[in-house]
């Protein structure tokens, strides 16, 4: 991927091409839409890169303590290869960013990938194409709100803080002294509190930029405008808060402040301008000066920023992640407006001779935004849309050489991991009603769920111990039946232990956790595997298709899934953890598809309105079939959950929610009667796997199948983030 850097010993700027950062648990992964450059923190840097080293060390008083204080512990000549080594080397640009999450880190649950969100600090919101931020260093975006406005979520934030500590009141006045970017912002938050505001910048066209955002007047701190226009407004008694938003070195802003604020009135520093406070001039007025840190509390707290701890709503009403989520709803709901700030959104290719012209004066700017290539431009921006960009998903190809199936005693014995909801209600109840199987093992992570199998269904033994199970000679097949993160290492586990294998879906949350899968396979020459995609089996489902017959030319299937809502609190919600929602089910329906197509597809469009978790899925076949899976949240309850469509060659099958189902043709057939309730497939299916372990005969469904049914699954969710169709390659 490419990155803004800066090597701040010579000063060059450059887009270098870097390693993608890894995602770590505690983060997303976020691909960049818009970031924003700060013409006010960010072109100081710039500045102070291109200094002599003389220049270097005025700027940064601060730095040479620190480098005197290391000359009289480690000596010059160290000290000398520390400070260059440190100078001589790129740093990154950039703070603030919007952008889309391409890849969710485990212990996040509150977005998932194709999100858009805003993301903040100098060391995760980069300008760069890919960046990994923290959890409490990102907000999602609200609906409605473009992406462009959101990268200036960051900004926004600090300028907030900054009001914040004013505390501001109903009707009270307020001078904002520099009408840079976080200026301008200031002027909006104070006049949506119901603050008169008066603003001081040297630069005319910022004061009017002022103006038309909300201040009442607007002048240079230099001449008698600003003076005159804070007595007109507060008859003589001067402002009862100065915000303080420029940088330079000049001593004027504090000065002013002081001269113009009322007695005993607040003093807010957010710019970094030079602080010489007049003593008597501060003192006379007791004023109160106060300093606002950057976003809010948790600025600079690693705890807070890198390891995801927050702080309790009741001690810190504001922090830096609840500042940043408050700024992008005032920009939803239009009581800030940053568009009059964009004074140009240039190309990231371009960032080199931006930041120059930025820097030599050439472009005069409140904001400059980079626009990323892989996303699409928005309307009213220069340029066409472009295309995004393909991508692709590799579909494993099962390899090894498989030992023979071991053939089963009667009765086949059985062991299942996990006794939840669905093993309890849609597994168990039919092998235990099954001749010739014997439940032989439960184990659970709580001794309570495993004693309550236990006694429901007839196991022989109930225990914690997995460890034990799997190596139990006498166990000939394995149930894996828990939570979605644990599918693929259990599925690995009793693979390596030789046992025959059955998954409910998903059988991998991740392509790493699938290829983990098959390697197990492939080391132990096992590849007795099945994943519960049942439908297939459904005896209605079944017969419609044995009457629609053979096709010759290509088909088109729609598949319409009415999901519902979750209760809150499920744990299908845990998406940081256990996958989206539809990588944990949606296996099901594309395996239908293929089933009924008798093929593996090729490749997988998705898209998703905003904000929604309403999914639309086409699939591509070779022959040229295609398969549309509408996988919807939001309809209603009493509507049916799964229809079903195939057409082709003149012919049409229809499945109704698995309770009649339809094919016609030169004739029309009709299910002739109502079931007494809804087939899945569930019975066939388990039969179907029995049988398999106890002849020795084919597992009920191809491995091979069952691996490019979790790759498309997979690719739904690359599709999302790229917002172009993923091809499914077959890995060689």
């Amino acid at each position: 991927m490419k990155q803004v850097v800066q090597n701040y010993k010579s000063g060059e700027l450059a887009v270098l091409d870097v390693p993608v950062p890894g995602c770590k648990p505690g983060g997303v992964l976020v691909r960049s839409a818009f970031s924003l450059i700060s013409t006010g923190t960010e072109l100081m840097k710039v500045s102070e890169a291109g200094m002599s080293m003389l220049g270097k060390a005025r700027s940064r008083p601060d730095q040479v303590a620190k480098v005197m204080q290391s000359v009289a512990t480690n000596g010059v000549p160290a000290t000398y290869r520390k400070v260059m080594g440190k100078l001589d080397s790129y740093t990154p640009l950039g703070y603030s960013l919007c952008g889309v999450v391409e890849q969710v880190g485990a212990g996040i649950d509150d977005v998932k990938v194709g999100d858009l969100v805003a993301c903040a600090g100098n060391e995760h919101a980069l300008h760069a194409e890919l960046n990994w931020v923290p959890k409490n260093l990102y907000s999602r975006v609200p609906d409605g709100l473009a992406p462009r406005h959101a990268a200036f979520g960051t900004v926004g934030s600090i300028a907030l803080q900054g009001v914040r500590q004013g505390e501001p009141q109903l009707g009270e006045a307020a001078l904002v002294i520099g009408l840079g970017l976080i200026g301008q912002l200031v002027v909006q938050l104070l006049t949506a509190s119901g603050v008169r505001v008066v603003g001081a910048d040297p630069d005319p066209a910022r004061c009017e930029l002022a103006e038309q955002l909300g201040a009442m007047a607007c002048g240079d701190p230099a001449s008698a405008a600003v003076e005159n226009a804070v007595a007109e407004l507060t008859d003589g008694h001067g402002v009862d808060q100065v915000y303080l938003a420029a940088g330079g070195g000049s001593n004027q802003p504090v000065e002013l402040a002081a001269k113009l604020c009322r007695d005993r009135g607040r003093v807010v520093d957010i710019g970094k301008c030079r602080l010489d406070l007049p003593w008597n001039a501060y003192y006379e007025k007791e004023l109160d000066v106060r300093f606002s840190r950057s976003y809010g509390p948790g600025r600079y707290d690693p705890s807070y920023e890198l390891e995801g701890r927050d702080y309790p709503i009741g001690y810190v009403r504001w922090t830096e992640r609840r500042n940043l989520a408050c700024f992008l709803d005032l920009l939803a709901r239009g009581s800030v407006d940053v568009e009059p700030l964009i004074s140009r959104i240039a190309d990231f290719d371009d960032a080199v001779e931006t930041y120059q012209r930025l820097k030599d004066g050439d472009l005069k700017a409140v904001t400059v935004l980079f626009r990323y290539p892989a996303h699409t431009a928005e309307a009213g921006e220069a340029g066409e849309a472009a295309e995004p960009a393909a991508s692709s998903v590799a579909v494993p190809t099962v390899k090894g050489q498989f030992s023979p199936a071991r053939l089963a005693k009667s009765p086949v014995r059985i062991a299942f991991v996990g006794a939840g909801n669905y093993a309890t209600s849609m597994l168990l109840p039919h092998l235990a009603r099954r001749e010739g199987v014997e439940l032989s093992r439960v184990v659970t992570t709580t001794a309570l769920s495993a004693a309550n199998a236990q006694r429901k269904f007839g196991f022989a033994e109930a225990t914690t111990d997995l460890d034990a199970v799997l190596g139990d000679k006498s166990v000939d097949a394995v149930f894996v039946v828990t939570r979605h993160s644990t599918h693929a290492e259990l599925t690995r586990k009793a693979l390596l232990a030789g046992k025959t294998v059955f998954v409910e879906k998903p059988l991998a949350l991740t392509e790493d956790e699938l290829a983990g899968v098959l390697a197990a396979v492939e080391e132990s020459g096992n590849d007795r595997l099945q994943v519960g995609f049942n439908r297939r089996f459904a005896p209605l489902l079944q017969e419609a298709s044995q009457r629609f017959g053979a096709r010759t030319g290509p088909a088109n299937l729609r598949y319409l899934v009415n999901a519902g809502r979750l209760d809150h609190g499920s744990w299908y919600l845990q998406q940081g953890s256990e996958g989206s929602r539809f990588v944990g089910e949606g296996g099901h329906f594309i395996d239908t598809a293929s089933w009924l197509l008798d093929a593996d597809p090729v490749s997988v469009y998705a898209t998703a309105p905003s904000g929604n978790e309403d999914l639309q899925i086409v699939l591509r076949y070779p022959d040229g079939s295609t398969a549309t899976i509408s996988y919807v949240t939001s309809g209603p309850s009493a509507f049916p959950k799964e229809t079903l469509d195939l057409i082709a060659d003149g012919r049409a099958l229809r499945l109704d929610d698995f309770v009649r189902a339809s094919v016609y043709g030169r004739k029309r057939w009709v299910s002739s009667r109502l079931p007494k309730a809804r087939d899945k497939g569930q019975n066939a299916e388990l039969a179907a796997f029995v049988k398999a372990v106890r002849t020795g005969g084919p597992m009920p469904v191809p491995l091979q199948s069952l691996v490019a049914t979790t790759a498309a699954t997979l690719a739904v969710q690359t599709g999302l983030a790229s917002g172009a169709p993923v091809t499914l390659a077959r890995a060689r």
